[in-house]
């Protein structure tokens, strides 16, 4: 037996005597974190499990081998966060192996035989050595507390002693396989059976005599260098560096006490729930947020994670990544732990904690290393953020704790680094190794390239190489594909694409991947939710799978990851919540939601125009998912409403009240109201009790199906009024308004605001009557400011009709002389005061050009007007006497007849549009007053309309734009004719009763297929601000079904669009075939 197989020190006295803790393993956790413990109140040995290099670092000289030294110590390297090195010299009382037949007799024979005491026995293997019962540091420690059994039974006053508080030796292990103390004893159970033969009194020492104690260990460690692993290089001890559960109260008194504890880091727990805390924590904060930052890091080229420190400045990759895993902290883990029971006050501690050790200076872990088993890591320390989030959100019904994009950011990062290299992406394919796949750098740091070595190992058989830009990586996790159902592993299914592809080509995979009991494993969360639970769930399950593809098909196609993290954190495109953004604002439209019957509601869209995916073709199989998203993101131009700003106070109808007695509602109800509730009764009533009338009649004694009542509830549902929808609540919808009501103008100009966000509108064209004397105190003498969000229309009708005398009365009564020349001037002063998108006119369905006589004695006209009763007060050109003057229909009830042989046309509207440059918008054929007793709600015969007027008058004025829509249906195909025939008509909207969803897919259709992009596809008409929301969130959702077909008929001739180009042409659509008409001057 050879002396050099174990060393003791004298002050373990003889034989070792007084040692009373023994420790299996050296590895750097043990050394530099129980044994330091064990040290202080104790008198610990070391003994490694294989070779000897440990025990052989004590000999004081190659003659003198076999001396006790006085002393064992070893060192353990501390870098200090101001970057000081402090070195601790932990004392021991032997050294030994037992990979030595000697090295085992001195540990098993001798030793055990010669203390006096045992309280700990401290575990410090591989997760390698818990696999299995049959692993032999197993075998050894089995044997170990075989020899303890044997010593503590004899009957004799020499007998091994526990003197810990219940007699009971701990087990303390320093690795973090989960509940390791449980594990450990499984395993020395089932040996202590099958080596032992069943002995009954070693299996009920087990049992009794020794606490098998969970433990959680947090250091991160290496070793100094040159030594050969020998000394551990550590950072500061953190607040949690061992955490140990000991529900039994077993461990040594002096443990119990607080300044123990606080000096080495250790946390003593009594009860699982305690235990399994802190290690969500560690998970979730500590390897969570590293997990995240790590693929991030070494897919930039930043090597290390001191490179946090390397650059200060507030715009360096550093400083951007630092942001991100605050915001990943905060928004995601930090509320998660919250919902699933953790307190804000313990997580927020173990993040202070963690955070200073992650921007140590001076001690970092190389991000290369730490991505190691990414595909797993992703499950173990992400996922349990993304189920809490998730479950907490469905408690709310989403109202709270939405997954943002920071948490998406961190799945796509990871699964961009698993995604090997296609061709072309590296220069160099390092030689294939079984497993291992190679990777290209998303940013290729030739700085850094240059000061290392061409090729560095990071990991057994993993190597990078910065200046090339590849990196290899292993992962073996299998997946099922969604088509054929063969099994092939991540990697594979991930680079099957030959080319970039659109996020919902991912879409799948990633689904998958988060599915999978080996990646994500959310799988669980939806089997153990129940039906109505499981619907949200899979849905928010969805809209995250969508975003994580949209950022991860970003990084494929080039986009730069550092400077994608620069857009959420400035708040750019569609970021519009920075890093805290949720998932839903980025998600390509889901398939479940690609039909003309779910609203889609705008959202900035989620690629921006400087996106390499903007560039790519789309295939047939991505240009649903594109299209869709495409005309979400269109931001509208709304270019004809009845809607006025708050400034003009009443005159800007807003809320639930408004939306229930708009006219289609009105006229709907009284289909159906009791015969005793005449039209003269209900309008006598007051707005409230009108629209409890129509509440009542239309959303409760009947279902709310038709396009008017159904876009009330799509309207309420975006201002996230469903649980009031739920209960049927008008009075606490109007509660939702009098939130705003009460705070005045501040309030209503909010609202609206946040309607024109909501609804996607740049900016909402009125319908403006400033001779009535109700609006025009909001023109002159002074104009009243209003944003710029609403401009405005000047309605001519009148000047159209030729209506002499209204025109004659009008001048008089403003101060004009009358004629011809004042007559211009007249309508030049209102289009200064007013600054018109355009001059408008409604006709009614006799579009005609009838002669006339009518009285006045303007001077110099020769060819007079007609229809002179059509307008009559001397303030207007339109007729508002009796009438809400802003009234969506209100303003068109009279008759106005075209007089192209009017000098008033010809003398006086042309030559003004001509030198003004504004185009006639004209709305066709309306037929009014059908039933007068209904006011408004009665007008709307649809009859159909001569386009031959409209068909002269741009041919007679070629320097005049014309914009114009018809009411009609049968109309619809011969003003596609017109467009296509004269460059100054700009066909616009499905007007009033075409403005049904049915009814806007023909027509749609039929203007792609005879105009292309050259017309505008919508406008909302609407009266009541918050219509804006449904009317365009509807027409988007019919408008993109038929570009979607469009588009994969197009696919089919051999003409793949780019995204940018149906981004294009979606814009033109939604308002930019307009601008372009109206930038379009042909004087």
């Amino acid at each position: 037996m050879s002396a050099a197989d174990i060393t003791i020190s004298k002050t373990a006295g003889p034989s070792g005597q007084e040692i009373n803790a023994i420790c299996i393993g050296s590895g750097r956790f043990l050394r530099s974190v129980l044994v330091p413990l064990l040290s202080s109140h104790a008198k610990p040995c070391v003994f490694q499990t294989r070779g000897r290099t440990f025990v052989d670092s004590f000999k004081p000289c190659d003659d003198d081998c076999n001396t006790n030294p006085e002393l064992l110590t070893y060192p353990v390297d501390t870098i200090e966060f101001d970057g000081t090195m402090t070195i601790s010299e932990i004392e021991i009382y032997a050294a030994g192996t037992l990979g030595t037949a000697d090295g085992r007799s001195h540990l098993m024979d001798n030793l055990v035989s010669n203390i006096d005491s045992l309280t700990v026995i401290g575990v410090g293997v591989t997760e390698a050595g818990l696999q299995n019962a049959s692993n032999q540091c197993m075998i050894d420690l089995t044997e170990l507390l075989f020899k303890v059994y044997t010593r503590m039974s004899v009957d004799m006053a020499d007998s091994l002693q526990c003197p810990n508080p219940n007699g009971k030796i701990c087990i303390i292990n320093t690795d973090n396989v989960p509940n390791n103390g449980d594990v450990i004893r499984d395993h020395v159970l089932h040996n202590g059976r099958d080596i032992y033969n069943e002995n009954e009194g070693f299996i009920d020492f087990l049992q009794s005599k020794i606490a098998f104690l969970n433990t959680m260990v947090d250091r991160i460690t290496s070793s100094r260098p040159n030594s050969n692993g020998l000394v551990p290089l550590c950072e500061p001890l953190p607040m949690k560096a061992l955490v140990i559960c000991d529900p039994g109260r077993d461990l040594p008194s002096w443990m119990s006490h607080d300044e123990i504890q606080s000096k080495f880091g250790v946390k003593i727990r009594h009860s699982s729930k305690e235990l399994d805390c802190d290690i969500a924590l560690k998970l979730r904060v500590a390897n969570g947020t590293h997990t995240a930052v790590a693929h991030i890091m070494a897919l930039s080229s930043l090597v290390n994670t001191e490179a946090f420190c390397d650059d200060p400045s507030p715009s360096s990759p550093a400083a951007t990544i630092i942001a991100y895993v605050d915001s990943l902290y905060q928004s995601q883990i930090l509320p998660a732990a919250v919902s699933d029971g953790i307190s804000a006050e313990e997580t927020e501690a173990t993040w202070a904690d963690w955070r200073q050790r992650l921007l140590h200076p001076k001690f970092g872990l190389s991000t290369f290393f730490i991505t190691q088993n990414g595909a797993a890591k992703c499950g173990i320390r992400l996922v349990p953020t993304i189920k809490g989030l998730i479950n907490a959100s469905a408690a709310t019904n989403g109202r709270e704790n939405p997954l943002s994009v920071s948490m998406a950011f961190a799945v796509a990062a990871i699964l961009r680094f698993l995604t090997p290299s296609s061709k072309g992406k590296s220069s160099k394919q390092p030689g294939n190794h079984s497993g291992i796949y190679t990777g290209w750098l998303d940013t290729v740091d030739t700085a850094a390239a240059e000061s290392c070595d061409d090729t560095v190992s990071y990991a057994d058989g993993l190597r990078y190489n910065l200046r090339e830009g590849w990196y290899e990586f292993r992962c073996s996790m299998k997946l099922i594909s969604g088509g054929d159902c063969r099994e092939t592993t991540l990697p594979d299914a991930l680079s099957k694409f030959n080319e970039p592809r659109q996020p919902s080509a991912y879409h799948d995979i990633v689904k998958r991947y988060l599915l999978h009991p080996e990646g994500g494993n959310l799988q669980t969360l939806l089997d153990d939710a129940d039906d109505e639970d499981e619907l949200f769930k899979s849905k928010t399950l969805d809209t995250f799978v969508g975003a994580v593809s949209v950022l991860y098909s970003r990084m494929i196609s080039g986009d730069n990851m550092v400077q994608l993290l620069v857009e959420m954190r400035q708040r750019e495109h569609a970021y519009i919540n920075g890093l805290e953004t949720t998932c839903q604002l980025i998600a390509e439209v889901p398939i479940h939601a690609q039909d003309s019957v779910t609203p889609l509601h705008y959202s900035v869209a989620s690629i921006p125009a400087n996106s390499s995916l903007m560039n790519r073709k789309v295939r047939a199989a991505d240009i649903h998912s594109v299209v869709w998203s495409e005309v979400r993101g269109q931001e509208v131009i709304d270019l004809h409403t009845h809607l006025l700003p708050p400034s003009h106070g009443a005159l800007c109808l807003w809320g639930i009240d408004e939306m229930l007695t708009y006219h289609y509602l009105v006229s709907e109800y009284f289909m159906t109201a009791p015969a005793n509730v005449t039209p003269e009764a209900f309008f006598a009533m007051n707005k409230k009790q009108q629209a409890d009338l129509i509440w009542e009649s239309l959303f409760i004694q009947r279902s709310p199906i038709s396009e008017a009542t159904r876009g009330v509830l799509t309207t309420l549902q975006a201002l996230g009024l469903q649980f009031e929808i739920d209960n049927r609540d008008l009075d606490a919808i109007r509660r939702f308004y009098d939130g705003y009501r009460e705070e005045g103008l501040e309030g209503v100009e909010k609202f609206v605001a946040e309607v024109y966000i909501t609804a996607g509108v740049k900016y909402a064209i009125m319908t403006n009557i400033p001779f009535d004397s109700t609006e025009a105190q909001h023109w002159r003498p002074v104009r009243k400011e209003y944003p710029e969000t609403f401009k405005s229309a000047l309605r001519v009708d009148p000047l159209l009709a030729g209506d002499r005398k209204t025109i004659e009365n009008a001048l008089k009564a403003s101060g004009y002389a009358t004629s011809l020349e004042d007559a211009r001037k007249y309508l030049h002063d209102w289009c200064d005061t007013m600054k018109p998108e355009y001059l408008m006119a409604s006709t009614p369905h006799d579009f005609s050009l009838p002669p006339s006589e009518g009285g006045g004695t303007l001077s110099g006209v020769v060819k007079k007007g007609v229809n002179e009763s059509s307008l009559q007060s001397p303030f207007a050109f339109t007729e508002l006497a009796g009438n809400d003057c802003n009234d969506c229909e209100a303003t068109d009830i009279l008759p106005s007849i075209i007089n192209e042989s009017s000098d008033f046309l010809t003398e006086v509207l042309m030559p003004v549009c001509e030198e003004r440059d504004l185009p006639l918008a004209l709305k066709i054929g309306a037929h009014r007053s059908v039933n007068p007793a209904l006011l408004s709600a009665g007008d709307g015969l649809v009859a159909f309309a001569d386009t031959n007027t409209l068909a002269r008058l741009c041919g007679r004025f070629p320097k005049v734009r014309f914009l114009a829509t018809f009411l009609s249906r049968n109309n619809q195909q011969e003003a596609c004719v017109l467009a296509s025939k004269f460059r100054n008509l700009h066909i616009y909207g499905c007007w009033w009763f075409s403005n049904n969803p049915s009814i806007i897919k023909e027509i749609t259709q039929m203007r792609v297929e005879m105009l292309g992009t050259a017309f505008t596809a919508q406008h909302s008409d609407a009266r009541v601000v918050d219509q804006l929301i449904y009317k365009w969130s509807h027409s988007r959702s019919v408008i993109a079904k038929v570009l979607a077909t469009e588009y994969e008929k197009l696919i089919v001739s051999g003409w793949r669009p780019t995204r940018e180009e149906i981004r294009r042409d979606a814009g033109r659509l939604f308002g930019n075939s307009f601008t372009d008409f109206m930038n379009k001057s042909l004087k």
